[in-house]
């Protein structure tokens, strides 16, 4: 987490909590998690709610090209800086639960979802809609990568159910602020007979 990122997003967050969700930019301990089972091979990442940039400077460090980087953000001052930060990638200004309505990649074609949004907050049509969209462009096999700060996955059984995904925490860590989890969403497989 870069010092200068602090005041930002503190910022921002005292402007509307409920949409930012963090007091603080997430640290390198749960980038670094949240990027673990991606890399150059992954091919097209779709970031949502990248905020000041810190899974996404990760995801770099992963091999990731930064033109295969599609980042969606909905509050203009982290846009004016992903935008002076990551160049190369395409940064849209929009709410991530509308990623569906516009034609962003051919269906099936994403290799990642990886999620800074507070979907704990959110009401469960805007959750739906959002993992609903996300899994239209993700390909078979790719995963939504979703950080938390509560006790479980922030994507409720029924929208799970509903969507036919499973979700599965695939780590914690304490040293960020606060404490988080990563959660990896996946299409249910069926049950072997």
């Amino acid at each position: 987490m870069q010092f200068a990122d602090v005041l930002p997003f503190l910022s921002a967050w005292v402007r509307n909590p409920i949409r930012v969700a963090a007091v603080a930019p997430s640290g390198p301990a749960v980038a670094a998690l949240m990027t673990q089972e991606i890399d150059a091979q992954t091919g097209r990442v779709l970031e949502l709610g990248p905020g000041t940039g810190p899974f996404t400077y990760a995801l770099l460090e992963r091999g990731v090209r930064e033109q295969d980087l599609t980042l969606i953000e909905y509050g203009s001052d982290f846009v004016r800086l992903l935008l002076e930060r990551f160049p190369q990638a395409r940064i849209l200004w929009m709410d991530a639960s509308w990623i569906e309505k516009y034609q962003l990649f051919e269906p099936g074609t994403v290799g990642a979802v990886v999620s800074g949004l507070g979907l704990l907050t959110m009401p469960p049509r805007k959750v739906t809609a959002i993992m609903s969209g996300a899994f239209h462009y993700l390909r078979p096999g790719g995963a939504f990568y979703q950080i938390t700060y509560g006790p479980r996955c922030p994507v409720p059984d029924a929208i799970l159910r509903a969507l036919d995904l499973e979700a599965v925490r695939i780590g914690q860590t304490m040293r960020n602020v606060p404490p988080a989890s990563v959660y990896r969403i996946a299409r249910r497989q069926p049950a072997a007979t």
